[in-house]
This record gives structure tokens, C-alpha cells and sequence, in this order.
């Protein structure tokens, strides 16, 4: 069904593109050199034969798969995107072919002492004997999302080159900037003109997703009042140990490496200050909407607390919503998510319904009016060195893709 060779050198091609976005820039897309793949992927969409190929002034790229069917049925979409996170680097990636994987221990980089292990990522054994992608150990992959976006190129080529397979018309949107939040932000969901759509932004197989976190961001102001050391008895106030103050106060076991499931988490991003002044940055994240807000008070509670404590505005606290659960928006049209079960077991795959520990472009589309669930991607170990991606994973959901064409055409 689909050429294995051409998979891994489409995929191997986008990865090598440096698209790291930039969360302090306001530009869109944030980092000139997003425009790289953008615009490949545009030449890419219009030499394979694609129509209505577009792209704006903020990158983002939208192509149609014409319907071949008489009557009517839904308008479905295909979304990626193609930004890599600035939590780790994406420049100079080089990628590793391991062919037919024994189980063990993989040297991802003999000389700096990394070592992909399945003893830490026990996932890897479920992909004993297949072909996997990995790093050199000193970049990230990228597999999250040029996976995503090569799935979706190669199923668009094979109904492209299989015309007897019907089905509707088939919207296609890459975007940038999703790993800074901002993806679906200037995402023009009239244009793209779907009744709904996916996103191919999970991780390994049969992972199907249409629940994730409410975000927000905070950032917490700390002013000190510096003075000469040797003089400061009674006059200085250190802001950083104000810093430690509140970062104590917060539940110690609500952080991402104690939590799990549907708990909820805040985690500390970024510190930087002097005696002066520091500013801690902060992401807030819980399923639960009520839990969300009470997460959100408690960051303005803390600071009314320490600045009473004190009997000075010390701490500010600015808070700024990112994006909310998507499940409100689908569950009213779950036969999106059904559809995808089906497409998924024809494939022979079992489906993996669970929520997303973090977010997708999907999450901000379905309340812009385009409910839009997640489907895997195939990658493993996101945003860091121990990235990897069985090829055998991403033909899958090139399967998975024509399937829910197919399906879609029924309706």
C-alpha cells in the first residue's frame, strides 16, 4: 500500500529543516526559518496535484482533495503542524535508521554516552523487528509533528494515485507555531471550510484523543528591595528568597513528575532574578474545569497571602488562558470519534481512548467551530534527545488516514 522507502525519506527530509518556534517572539510565524518547510511542503502540494494550494502571510498552509463521489457527503480535514519546540534544539538534526530492532539497547551517540534504553522507555518493546527513527542524541527529532504532516502528504498521494477509492472532499492545513500555543490562533477555520477534522499530533499507535487539558500561563513579578550587604539589616529584601517562598507553597506532589492520568499540574518553566527582582514563569494545567480556576486562584491567593505576610506589594501575579478542554465540543458529535475506531480496527489497530497531557491545535479549532479530536502520530519521547518514531507506526496511520476517507464517504 504505501512505498516504505518514500515514507522514511519524505519524513527524514522535513526533520533535517530546523523549525524551532520562538515563545518571546510576536512575530507569526515566530521563526523566519519555518518558512522553509512551509514553503516546500506548498511546492509538495501542488506537484502531487492537489487543489486550491495556499498559503498566507503567517504560514499557514491549506490544499483540497476534490470529492469523487456524486452525492453529497461531509467535508472532512487532515491537520499538522510544523514547528518544533524551543524546549529542546532542532537545528543540525540527524537522524538514525536502526532496521529491524532487536530489543535492546540503542547507542544513540557512543561518545557523549547516550543510550536509548528500553530498562527507561520500556514503550520500545513493543517494537521489536520493526525499523525506528531515532536521534544522534543531541537533537531532538521533530517527529512531533513532521510525522504527523508526513502521514497526511502520503495519504493524500495514494488517494491521489488510486482514484477508485471514493471519497469526499478532503481539506489539508499545516500551521506554525503550535508548540508556543499559538497554532490555531490566525487559523482561518471559514477558508478551510471542513465539517470537521483531525489532527495527526498523538503519539503511539491506536492513541485516539478528543479530551485534553484546560492551559493557562503565569508569570509571578517579585520585587526586592536591594541594599550594600553590609548595611542591609532590616532594609533589604531579597526577592529570590520570596521566589523560594512561593514556589514552596505550592502542592509539591502537583507537578508533572508526580502526576498522571487526569491529575492536573503546575509547572515551574522558567526562574530568573536577582535581589531585586526575579520572575518565575508558570504553566497551570487540569482537565477539570473547576479544578482549573481553583489552580488559578491559588496563584492569586498565594500572592495576597505573602504580600499580607509582609505588609508590601511584593508579588503580582499575571495570568493568561491558553486553551481549554476540547471534550465539551466533540462529545455533542462523537460519531467523529466512532469513525475513527472503525478506521482504526480496519487497519488492525486497537484503539488507545485516552486523554492528552497537554494540548493540540485541535483542542483551540474545536472552539473556533471545527471540532477537530487526535489521532496518533506514531512518535515516542517528544521535545528531547530520546525522540524516535517506528516507520511501521506512521504507514499505519497512512492507513488509518485513507480508512476514515473511505468511512467519511459513506455518510
Amino acid at each position: 500500500m504505501i512505498d516504505k522507502k518514500q515514507l522514511i525519506d519524505r519524513f527524514i527530509s522535513y526533520v533535517k529543516i530546523d523549525t524551532e518556534s520562538d515563545p518571546n517572539s510576536d512575530s507569526c510565524p515566530s521563526t523566519e526559518k519555518q518558512w522553509k518547510l512551509a514553503n516546500k511542503l506548498v511546492r509538495q502540494l501542488k506537484k502531487m496535484g492537489m487543489s486550491d494550494v495556499s498559503i498566507d502571510d503567517n504560514a499557514y498552509i491549506m490544499a483540497t482533495l476534490p470529492s469523487n463521489v456524486e452525492h453529497k457527503v461531509p467535508t472532512i480535514g487532515f491537520i499538522s503542524h510544523f514547528d518544533t519546540t524551543p524546549d529542546f534544539t532542532g537545528a543540525n538534526v540527524n537522524p538514525q535508521i536502526i532496521e529491524n530492532y532487536d530489543g535492546k539497547d540503542i547507542v544513540l551517540n557512543e561518545e557523549l554516552d547516550i543510550v536509548l534504553s528500553p530498562k527507561e522507555f520500556d514503550d520500545l518493546k513493543q517494537y521489536k523487528g520493526h525499523t525506528l527513527i531515532t536521534t544522534d542524541g543531541t537533537t531532538l527529532l521533530g517527529a512531533d509533528d513532521k510525522a504527523g504532516i508526513t502521514e497526511i502528504m502520503e495519504a493524500m498521494k495514494y488517494l491521489l494515485a488510486n482514484p477508485e477509492i471514493k471519497h469526499g472532499t478532503i481539506k489539508v492545513g499545516f500551521t506554525p507555531d503550535e508548540e508556543i500555543g499559538r497554532g490555531a490562533h490566525l487559523f482561518d477555520v471559514d477558508k478551510f471550510g471542513a465539517d470537521w477534522a483531525y489532527t495527526m499530533d498523538g503519539s503511539q499507535i491506536g492513541e485516539l484523543e478528543y479530551e485534553n487539558f484546560n492551559a493557562a500561563g503565569a508569570k509571578v513579578h517579585i520585587k526586592g528591595k536591594i541594599v550594600h550587604p553590609g548595611y542591609a539589616k532590616g532594609k533589604m529584601i531579597n526577592s529570590m528568597y520570596i521566589a523560594q517562598e512561593f514556589i514552596d507553597s505550592l502542592p509539591r506532589m502537583e507537578t508533572p513528575e508526580h502526576t498522571e492520568g487526569y491529575e492536573g499540574f503546575f509547572h515551574l518553566t522558567d526562574m530568573h532574578g536577582n535581589v531585586d527582582q526575579t520572575t518565575l514563569e508558570y504553566i497551570i494545567r487540569d482537565h477539570d474545569k473547576e479544578h482549573f480556576v481553583a489552580r488559578k486562584n491559588m496563584f492569586e491567593q498565594l500572592a495576597y497571602d505573602i504580600n499580607s505576610k509582609y505588609q508590601k506589594e511584593l508579588v503580582s501575579v499575571t495570568i493568561e488562558d491558553q486553551y481549554y478542554n476540547m471534550r465539551e465540543k466533540i462529545e455533542p458529535v462523537m460519531h467523529i470519534v466512532d469513525l475513527v475506531e472503525k478506521a482504526m480496527k480496519q487497519a488492525d489497530i486497537k484503539p488507545l481512548i485516552k486523554p492528552i497531557r497537554g494540548g493540540t491545535d485541535g483542542s483551540q479549532l474545536s472552539y473556533k467551530g471545527l471540532p477537530c479530536p487526535n489521532i496518533f502520530a506514531g512518535g515516542h519521547n517528544f521535545h528531547g534527545r530520546y525522540e524516535y518514531v517506528p516507520v511501521e507506526s506512521m504507514m499505519k496511520a497512512v492507513e488509518v488516514i485513507v480508512n476514515i476517507a473511505k468511512e467519511a464517504s459513506k455518510s
